[in-house]
């Protein structure tokens, strides 16, 4: 299977797992935001951690299967601290809208936090995943040899630990 077609099936997945994921962060925040009166952060972030446990899984045995690292806490922790960008990004767009902006309506939560953070957060996320945290056969890494020297490109699938 050529590259760009590799390339375009993970996308795929990335969306498929994204897509379900969403659901759980929509559900979860929806029933928070609507049967407590804590207001809207604190459901945002529940929320988001219930979708990226989920993700987490999903991305690490089926989008990104092929990249999974020999160590899946060390591997987890990195999610997590990439969600919690992607948070960062959603959070920001419902602090803004809601408390600066003053609209307050559960639409206009859900439409900060959840359409225009989500989009935002899953443009940084892919980026993330498929560059920085999971190691895909074929993407390009800098490392540095032993001993000092320039860094080189080595394609990821040649480094040791699987």
């Amino acid at each position: 299977m050529g590259r760009r077609r590799v390339e375009m099936f993970r996308l795929a997945k990335f969306g498929t797992v994204g897509s379900i994921a969403f659901l759980i962060d929509l559900g979860v925040f929806n029933l928070l935001l609507f049967t407590t009166d804590i207001g809207p952060l604190v459901p945002k972030v529940a929320s988001v951690a219930t979708a990226t446990t989920f993700s987490w899984l999903g991305s690490r045995h089926w989008t990104f299967r092929d990249g999974k690292t020999a160590h899946p806490l060390r591997e987890a922790l990195g999610f997590y601290l990439v969600n919690a960008g992607g948070l960062a990004i959603a959070g920001l767009c419902l602090v803004v809208s809601h408390y600066v902006m003053g609209w307050t309506s559960p639409l206009a939560d859900n439409i900060s936090a959840n359409v225009v953070g989500v989009l935002l957060g899953n443009v940084f996320r892919y980026l993330m995943y498929r560059f920085v945290l999971f190691d895909v056969p074929g993407s390009a890494r800098h490392i540095r040899r032993p001993g000092g020297g320039s860094p080189a490109l080595e394609p990821s699938s040649s480094r040791g630990g699987r």
